[in-house]
């Protein structure tokens, strides 16, 4: 098999923010998996753990979502300010049926933006809350003149205002956010984004609009359709950005699968239903060109990842599940396919940061270790801010055990870097075949080259007692040729190699 690359053809630039995540509050995600309080035992700064911070910032992390999710649309902000003795306390209806607390809320999400050094993405509440509600909450964030939020948000030990980078107008409305019709979300929509108000200039706030429920196509025509019918307004600065959520789970939404426990067939069958990415893509991208045919609007898979079953013992509200070579794979192909749609996908945000379905993080109390999932992200950071270039594999098999599933046996995605380096990202969706490639970069001689491997056994996970099972290494399988590099990838395998040039 080859690989073409071709560093003279850049196809479009590859926003930091598609390697986004997204912590909602759901099961473990936030309280013991990110936010702990000054008071713990477990080391922290500002209630926010010490551990999980330093890891994430090994990836790079550009955006976090915040703080839904369906919790999103039952969340009332006023209720997570203040002193937090005082703070009302609730029934998470939608996860677990438990107690929320509101420790963690409007200034506890910016501390963790800030420790992290990543822009700020808010979901607001449409389906519950009121246009008031939501403009107050963009006043008490972002405004630095004389106003009751502002004044508000200084008594609350914040002087200087915070710079919101995005904020989505409800979430899932065509469900847990109200079952709306795509006709009454957009005229919602229309009403709702003119009281985000951009009272920084200088660093104006991006709308995200709800988009689709997977294939809904009917959904993102209407609310296009809708959202600008007689509208005065320019696509910029209206709607910047709208939403698409798709999760794998190989068996069906109601069964889902183990998380640990599958067969061939079903990994296959994971494959392929992760490549179903590529097609939600394309299609719901041919209708946003119908009426965006300049691309100001970008798309936001601002929910993606694998969705199992929980495991045995734990709240089934809580969305805990294991992490196995097989998300890792899932991690690979779809942050590839992104890349390749980097004209219109501008971000996506991975479902979720801790403890909750596709994690890149797991804790258990002072305990912490990272997922398979975590090292495709730090082997794929060097793509973010990147610019993607042309590149195709030739001699593909389909492989495969049910003519539905069958898939390509190798995927990728190649960039270029801010520094002139080539960084080649490759999928071996076999489980049992290695394949030896010959990667040809055109009109460029291979200089050098590092590469960073993660394979194992399909079901092969990381435990707290044994935490490096699964784990990048160095990869040393190729060798620099006349034309490129020769590479021999083993079987299911995530491989990053950078090559200087």
């Amino acid at each position: 098999m080859k690989l073409y690359i071709n560093p003279n053809i850049r196809k479009g630039h590859i926003n930091a923010e598609i390697y986004g995540h997204f912590s909602e509050h759901l099961g473990r995600g936030i309280y013991e998996g990110i936010y702990v309080g000054e008071d713990s035992d477990i080391p922290n700064t500002n209630g926010i753990r010490n551990d999980v911070v330093e890891a994430l910032k090994e990836i790079n992390v550009p955006v976090l979502r915040w703080p839904g999710g369906c919790f999103a649309d039952e969340y009332h902000w006023k209720d997570g300010i203040g002193p937090r003795e005082n703070r009302k306390k609730m029934i998470n209806t939608h996860w677990g049926g438990v107690v929320e607390d509101n420790s963690f809320g409007t200034h506890e999400f910016m501390e963790l933006c800030s420790q992290l050094g990543c822009k700020a993405y808010i979901n607001g509440n449409l389906g519950s809350g009121t246009v008031q509600e939501m403009s107050e909450w963009i006043e008490y964030m972002t405004f630095d003149g004389v106003s009751p939020m502002a004044e508000l948000r200084r008594k609350n030990g914040r002087k200087e205002p915070w710079n919101v980078d995005y904020f989505a107008v409800g979430n899932e409305n065509w469900g847990c956010g109200g079952n709306m019709l795509p006709e009454q979300y957009a005229m919602e929509f229309r009403r709702y984004q003119t009281y985000i108000r951009n009272y920084n200039h200088a660093r104006p706030i991006a709308k995200i609009a709800c988009g689709a429920n997977v294939d809904d196509y009917e959904w993102t025509r209407k609310v296009l359709e809708t959202a600008y019918k007689h509208s005065p307004y320019e696509f910029h600065g209206f709607m910047d950005g709208l939403s698409l959520h798709y999760y794998v789970h190989p068996e069906g939404w109601l069964i889902k699968g183990s998380a640990t426990d599958f067969d061939e067939k079903a990994w296959y069958k994971t494959m392929s239903k992760a490549l179903y990415m590529d097609k939600l893509i394309r299609n719901h991208s041919a209708i946003m060109d119908e009426y965006d045919p300049d691309k100001r609007i970008g798309m936001v898979v601002d929910e993606w990842g694998t969705w199992f079953n929980v495991e045995p013992g734990t709240n089934p509200g809580f969305l805990y599940q294991q992490s196995t070579m097989r998300d890792a794979l899932v991690a690979g192909i779809t942050l590839n396919i992104f890349n390749k749609h980097c004209d219109r996908v501008k971000m996506a945000n991975l479902a979720q940061m801790v403890n909750v379905l596709q994690a890149v993080i797991h804790t258990d109390k002072e305990k912490m270790m990272v997922t398979p999932t975590y090292h495709v992200f730090r082997m794929y950071k060097k793509h973010q801010d990147a610019e993607l270039i042309e590149s195709s594999l030739s001699g593909v098999e389909m492989i495969g055990l049910e003519d539905e599933h069958m898939v390509p046996n190798l995927f990728e995605s190649v960039s270029m870097s801010k520094d002139g380096r080539i960084q080649v990202t490759l999928n071996n969706l076999s489980v049992t075949d290695s394949y030896n490639v010959e990667a040809v970069v055109v009109d460029g001689k291979v200089k050098s080259v590092t590469g960073t491997i993660l394979t194992n056994d399909m079901r092969a996970y990381n435990t707290f007692d044994n935490p490096n099972n699964v784990c990048s290494k160095e990869f040393d399988g190729y060798k620099i040729t006349d034309n490129g590099v020769s590479i021999n990838i083993p079987a299911c395998s995530v491989l990053h190699l950078e090559l200087e040039i």
